[in-house]
């Protein structure tokens, strides 16, 4: 078995790649390692060609893609140790030994190296990339998967092998990155981070800012439900149902009584935010994110959802909407027709009888989602 494997994903980086598998056999050296490189190329230049020169295992992913050609190559990978980086000299493998004490000090199962805590060398890194794009794409990885890192894409990363295995990744793209992160955090996996050096690359840039960007953000949102669905849906009815209820009893907030728009407003905000809710219960029983969407509040409804419930909840709220109609109507009726309901009165009548309805099919599409899975 082989102490450490490094994986580097090449592309024509004939230029820098023969400085990269020095350094990391300096590093090799050092550890007293015994150590493998696997280039897993797409190159149109000489860069397999100088690999092997060098003593690297040459494979060639079958399909394009950041993440597909790591994923193709750990499946050769022999080493206790999975070390990963680019082969444009931006990351100096002469750095591994400081990275692999780390994860050993504090026993844990995947270190990265920090570029964002470290020292960002002149010229290697674009300034948008460097004050918003990775800081931002690190606190939005943050905050939706608890991963407490600094520089959540960086590309120098160690991790064990018995740790990679337990991966479920998937992802083609630059998303990879921040897939990683996330199956690990998911899997309660350990991650520590040590400061290093990037430096300036050698060879033509392959990174799109915005295009791999944007793909880090989707990958992330839709592992992530309850933060674009659920969260929000609450929160918009909540505060549809607050409009509603101060326009309808005549509260005056600031001095100012509210009007018809307010009441439109309220029921608007209300009904997306059911239908966000709805939906968000309806991926947490059909999708299988990294992070189970799941959330307290779905979990309270799922745990305590049947069909006789859910049919009573929303015949109650129908009938309520109808009656309070019919009642309006009545009214109206009675006076000759000469004093219409305030619009307040229609829209809470017609918010409960639009609510009821959907209450009932959604209740008939969610019951038949569970009992096919």
């Amino acid at each position: 078995m082989t102490d450490i494997t490094l994986v580097i994903p090449t592309m024509n980086e004939e230029k820098g790649i023969g400085k990269c598998m020095e350094a990391a056999q300096d590093a090799f050296d050092e550890m007293d390692m015994d150590g493998e490189i696997i280039l897993s190329d797409s190159s149109e230049d000489r860069t397999p060609e100088i690999g092997r020169e060098k003593g690297a295992k040459i494979v060639e992913p079958d399909k394009p893609g950041y993440g597909y050609a790591y994923r193709y190559a750990f499946r050769e990978a022999d080493g206790d140790l999975i070390a990963m980086g680019d082969g444009d000299t931006t990351y100096d493998f002469r750095e591994l030994p400081e990275l692999i004490k780390k994860m050993r000090e504090e026993n844990a199962d995947m270190v990265m190296g920090s570029r964002l805590d470290g020292d960002i060398k002149p010229g290697s890194m674009p300034k948008l990339h460097k004050h918003i794009g990775n800081p931002l794409l690190t606190k939005f990885l943050n905050k939706f998967y608890g991963a407490g890192v600094s520089d959540a894409h960086s590309g120098m990363r160690v991790i064990r092998k018995e740790s990679l295995d337990q991966l479920d990744l998937k992802t083609d793209g630059m998303e990879f990155a921040s897939e990683m992160i996330m199956e690990a955090g998911a899997r309660d996996l350990k991650i520590v981070e040590k400061p290093i050096i990037y430096h300036e690359r050698e060879g033509d840039a392959t990174l799109h800012s915005f295009r791999d960007g944007w793909r880090h953000i989707k990958f992330m949102l839709l592992n992530a439900p309850s933060y674009i669905l659920s969260y929000p849906g609450i929160a918009l009815m909540m505060l549809g149902v607050s409009l509603l209820t101060m326009s309808f009893i005549g509260l005056e907030p600031l001095g100012q009584q509210l009007g018809e728009n307010t009441s439109i407003a309220g029921l608007l905000l209300f009904l997306v935010g059911y239908q966000a809710e709805s939906l968000s219960v309806f991926t947490s029983v059909t999708s299988d994110p990294i992070k189970d969407p799941r959330g307290r509040i779905n979990r309270f409804i799922l745990d305590r959802f049947s069909f006789e419930k859910a049919l009573a909840v929303g015949g109650t709220l129908f009938t309520t909407g109808v009656f309070y109609a019919i009642y309006l109507t009545y009214n109206w009726y009675s006076s000759g027709f000469t004093t219409v309901p305030h619009i307040d009165q229609s829209i809470a009548a017609f918010t409960g009888i639009f609510t009821g309805i959907q209450t009932v099919f959604y209740s008939i599409f969610l019951t038949t989602i569970l009992e096919q899975s």
